[in-house]
């Protein structure tokens, strides 16, 4: 009996270690990253089995998609710099930005937008519910958590109102999302009768490859001429009539005009790669005619472990470095990588007033942790860190000499930039520049500047949590 445990345990030890070998060769094969392949190679090797498992679970970061088709007559061959026709003034001011965005998003800039900005969840939710409300043809609805609270069921029951009108409703929540909530939203919205699909759903071990990435995207279109994009997720905490125990403040935009198109063009991506089932619409079929709602060039920008890898990584290195004036960033998770926070310690010291607005208190502690040791180099060298008050402050914007523009649903951490899907949009336009440069004042006025004093006394047991935390950015 002694011998034959013998055996097995000697099986089972070589089976582990075959497992380690097996899980460190697709890392260092895999990962672009330096630090990233070290600290996961180093925690196979120390723990074995547990690594391994972590690195499957947590450690992928790439899927290749079958969906890409979807877009065709979205987007025109790739050509050198085809944006540039848009507008001569701004081709010449913003080249650079309008290359790379060709370079790196299947869309080309669309002139003639109306971008409205939605600063809490009581004005986003509304004018989300009235053009629903509105809807003839069809509604698709992406997010990555829809909770079955107030908020929620009322948007189900709007859904179910549409649907029952003989719209075409379609609503894809992420796997992981749908289960923020206790009750389940896929399961109501089915009841309800609503087209409801989930992106990658926790199917262990099945999905255990794929297990991190997530789609993060919030798109609303209605009839392909009204979208909604932003940081907001539809739950009650987003509302300041009635947060509830966990209130957030949030920034989301209304959009009209054909940009649209490219929303919609995503989501049919996400739903296929969902559902195997194909959804087409003919660019400009709904586009009304007369004269175009706005005047705002904008451009989608996917990002995502697939074939749109690291557009968001490479969009804000390229507005960093066109950036004149001044920088101002707001988001609610911020842990770069080393280009990004040379790029922004490069703008500063070439006297760009760069500020960058981060919550007092995160919600997720650990990564508020880990970005604390990045405080020092980037004060040192001229950036400007504010601490915004509570409430957790959601919000997701960048601004370039308040002229060019970028909001959406990617914040400044890995999980965003390597390992979500994620959707922006990228705007060249003073007027929304200035407006959002306005509530950017507003709320650094309300916020506490943090000084290198400051940073400097904090105690050494918090520095040494924090340094600890700091390792584990490849694994946040």
């Amino acid at each position: 009996m002694d011998l034959e445990t013998g055996w097995i345990a000697s099986g089972i030890a070589a089976a582990v270690f075959l497992l380690a070998v097996a899980t460190a060769v697709h890392a260092l094969l895999q990962r672009r990253e330096t630090g990233a392949v070290i600290a996961w190679v180093g925690l196979i090797f120390l723990l074995p089995l547990a690594g391994s498992i972590l690195y499957w679970l947590f450690g992928i970061n790439r899927i290749r998609r079958r969906a890409r088709a979807l877009r065709e007559g979205h987007s025109p061959a790739p050509a050198a710099h085809r944006s540039l026709d848009v507008d001569p003034d701004l081709s010449a001011r913003w080249r650079g930005l309008l290359g790379s965005g060709d370079a790196l998003s299947p869309f080309t800039v669309a002139p003639g937008n109306r971008v409205t900005p939605l600063f809490d969840g009581d004005r986003a939710y509304q004018a989300m519910l009235y053009a629903i409300d509105g809807a003839q043809r069809r509604v698709t609805l992406a997010t990555y958590i829809f909770d079955a609270d107030p908020i929620g069921l009322h948007f189900a029951e709007r859904l179910k109102a549409a649907r029952d009108r003989g719209v075409d409703v379609r609503v894809l929540i992420d796997g992981i999302g749908a289960r923020y909530s206790r009750r389940s939203m896929l399961r109501h919205l089915r009841r309800l009768g609503v087209r409801t699909a989930a992106f990658l759903p926790v199917q262990l071990p099945r999905t255990v490859a794929v297990f991190n990435l997530r789609n993060h995207r919030k798109l609303l279109v209605v009839d392909g001429t009204i979208g909604f994009t932003g940081g907001m997720n539809i739950r009650r905490g987003h509302c300041r009539t009635a947060p509830g125990k966990h209130p957030i403040h949030d920034l989301h935009f209304e959009i009209e005009g054909p940009v649209v198109e490219q929303l919609e063009a995503i989501f049919c991506e996400d739903w296929h790669f969902s559902t195997r089932e194909r959804v087409t619409t003919a660019p400009g079929s709904d586009r009304p005619a007369g004269p175009p709602p706005g005047h705002t060039p904008c451009r989608g920008l996917p990002d995502g472990p697939d074939e749109d890898f690291e557009v968001l990584q490479f969009t804000l290195l390229a507005a960093l470095a066109e950036a004149r004036e001044r920088v101002t960033i707001v988001t609610p998770y911020f842990l770069p990588d080393v280009g990004l926070l040379g790029a922004l310690k490069t703008a500063a010291l070439r006297g760009v007033q760069v500020d960058i607005l981060l919550p007092e208190r995160s919600n997720l502690r650990l990564v508020q942790w880990a970005g604390n040791p990045l405080h020092t180099e980037l004060v040192e060298r001229g950036c400007r860190l504010w601490l915004t008050p509570p409430p957790f402050n959601h919000s997701k914007l960048m601004l370039v000499d308040e002229c060019w523009v970028l909001f959406g649903s990617g914040n400044w951490d890995p999980r965003s930039l390597r390992l979500n899907f994620e959707f922006n949009v990228e705007c060249y336009d003073a007027e929304l520049g200035r407006r959002l440069g306005r509530w950017a004042s507003e709320l650094r006025a309300r916020s506490r500047r943090l000084d290198l004093a400051e940073i400097q006394k904090r105690p050494i047991p918090m520095r040494l949590r924090d340094g600890a935390a700091r390792l584990l950015t490849p694994y946040l």
